[in-house]
């Protein structure tokens, strides 16, 4: 296939603009990530938990009835081809990921009753179980830093401060317990510093703006707060910074924090839309959060580069939250979740990958057009395509083109 771009008459009077791979001269400055449904889980669920590992990104555990538990883990490759592991040793929710040299650590949860048990899996994808938590909890929160995989928090008939280390030969330590004990935290990395931020407990006040952060040596230290105490937030990395993003305050959240490699808080711009049960992972030049609950189902997802500007990528297939993420290769990958739509629990995965270069093309409303799976028809004056050009435009009378121009973009 070369660069090309054809017209031709069609019926009825209209002028069809045929491309082929076609880059306009003019493509301006406009990027969004790629965005791909590889194939489904083997097993929808919610409530399940992702991390990475050499070539594979997994997903592990979940929720796919009311109380029935899932020991399913599903794995993608860097080509997104999927596979199916030996199973979690116990099936269970509200478990945590975490990865730490050749392993990808899957911990805690909910089977019945609460669990302590720690599955992992090497870079071969052979499961090994490793010391049990130190105490059995659903709801914790897994983060890295140096040569430690961490779980914090969570809940077992009372909220937990503990905080479980495991090394790259999957010894288990016990290091300092958070500064508040808490539930339905959130974790992420930067620098030399694992963060556990926001959070939940019983007692008051409920919702938590608290902070805690350990070094490579596992030394805890409580930076600035975050500006907004909130719970069910999500964490992810990207550059300088680890995010913290949206939650639940007794209202829904569009709160994000960053704190740079010095522990500093910022706040840059907000999400796009408030929501609690988004999912945060990082890939490359981003950290994306995605889905979530602000009333009903999102599909939104936000994404901010290493400067902290903000972009919102294509939306997710499929409305979701209690969704995981983990990353695998140039990928970001997002995986199961709930809705009330039917079949409520979801084995959708959304993938998006590195960003490509856009064209806006100008024509009149009305006018048909192909640049994906199916034709449709322009509803503004507007519509962004990414480059190179493939498909096809429909017209009967206006200009098309770039920027109003000719459709080559000359």
């Amino acid at each position: 296939m070369g660069e090309a771009i054809i017209t031709r008459r069609g019926g009825s009077g209209e002028v069809i603009v045929e491309f082929d791979n076609f880059i306009p001269s003019d493509i301006g400055s406009d990027e969004e990530l790629t965005h791909l449904t590889p194939t489904p889980l083997s097993a929808a669920r919610d409530r399940l938990a992702g991390a990475s590992v050499g070539n594979y990104a997994l997903f592990a555990g979940g929720l796919y009835a009311s109380s029935s538990r899932s020991s399913a883990v599903d794995t993608y490759d860097t080509s997104l081809t999927r596979s199916t592991p030996t199973a979690l040793s116990v099936g269970r929710d509200s478990l945590a990921g975490a990865s730490v040299g050749n392993y990808a650590l899957f911990a805690g949860g909910y089977s019945g009753s609460y669990s302590n048990r720690v599955d992992a899996y090497d870079t071969s994808l052979t499961r090994s179980t490793p010391t049990a938590l130190s105490v059995a909890r659903n709801l914790p929160v897994g983060a890295s830093v140096g040569d430690y995989a961490l779980f914090a928090g969570g809940y077992s008939g009372s909220d937990r401060s503990t905080v479980d280390a495991y090394d790259t030969s999957l010894t288990r330590s016990t290091p300092t317990a958070l500064s508040v004990a808490r539930r339905i935290l959130a974790g992420a990395s930067v620098g030399d510093y694992a963060l556990f931020a926001g959070g939940y407990s019983d007692s008051s006040p409920m919702y938590k703006d608290t902070v805690d952060a350990y070094n490579t040596s596992l030394t805890r230290s409580t930076p600035t707060a975050l500006s907004v105490e909130r719970n069910s937030l999500a964490g992810a990395s990207v550059g300088n910074y680890a995010l913290f993003a949206g939650g639940y305050v007794g209202s829904y959240s569009d709160t994000v924090d960053a704190y740079d490699t010095s522990l500093t808080r910022s706040t840059p711009t907000a999400l796009s839309i408030a929501r609690r049960y988004l999912a945060g992972v990082s890939v490359g030049d981003y950290a994306l959060f995605a889905g979530g609950y602000t009333g009903s189902y999102s599909n939104t997802v936000d994404a901010y580069d290493t400067s902290l500007t903000r972009s919102t990528p294509t939306p997710l297939s499929v409305e979701r939250r209690d969704l995981a993420g983990a990353s695998v290769g140039d990928y970001a990958l997002f995986a199961g979740g709930y809705s009330d739509s039917s079949p409520m629990y979801k084995d959708t995965v959304d993938a998006y990958g590195p960003p490509v270069p856009l064209v806006r093309l100008y024509m009149p409303i009305g006018t048909k057009y192909k640049f994906g799976e199916s034709e449709e028809t322009a509803t503004t004056n507007e519509i962004t395509v990414p480059v190179p050009l493939t498909g096809y435009i429909k017209y009967k009378s206006g200009v098309v083109g770039t920027e109003g121009g000719a459709p080559d973009g000359s």
